[in-house]
């Protein structure tokens, strides 16, 4: 399964970015030493890994050391060895706010979209949806643009990156 993974890390100096290789690595913990390494000194650090169009995972590293995780989709697991890497000890529903329904229906948080997204009925998001609230992307809007019809990873991580500052950086890892 191919995938993309790139590394968004925030320093003194602001966000840079990075294409890391995950080929090889045997846990979540040597993936996220992966991380790390881009940038050691790093306040922030975040992946995005975008798997066959049909999957994200988003990856938060602080600098305290805490990891969290969101997969778009707990199926991932159950498709590739990185994926059950990604998401597969994550159990139970997404978290990172209240009414999990009220947000995967769709339901505007007063953003600039006034546009319902598509469900997709057989998506089952899973981990720590709220991981980017705190730059700007809540919980609801991570997950409407998640289940918007016609948004591919690659899109949900270009739309993420706009509001963090980062899109140029990110778009020119993929040679765009």
């Amino acid at each position: 399964m191919s995938y993309f993974a790139a590394a968004v890390v925030r320093d003194e100096g602001g966000w840079t970015a990075a294409e890391v290789n995950l080929r090889g690595a045997g846990d979540i913990d040597e993936i996220a030493d992966r991380l790390r390494d881009v940038e050691p000194d790093a306040d922030l650090s975040l992946l995005f890994v975008e798997a066959e169009d049909a999957y994200l995972v988003v990856l938060r590293l602080d600098e305290d050391g805490d990891l969290r995780i969101f997969g778009s989709d707990s199926a991932y697991a159950e498709e590739s060895r990185l994926g059950a890497l990604l998401v597969g000890d994550l159990k139970g529903p997404v978290t990172g706010f209240d009414d999990i329904e009220e947000a995967r229906a769709g339901t505007s948080t007063g953003d600039d979209d006034n546009e319902q997204p598509a469900v997709d009925p057989e998506a089952d998001p899973v981990g720590d949806a709220d991981l980017l609230a705190d730059l700007g992307v809540s919980a609801q809007r991570l997950l409407a643009l998640c289940a918007h019809e016609g948004m591919l990873p690659a899109d949900v991580t270009a739309e993420v990156c706009q509001i963090l500052g980062c899109a140029d950086d990110v778009e020119e890892l993929r040679g765009v």
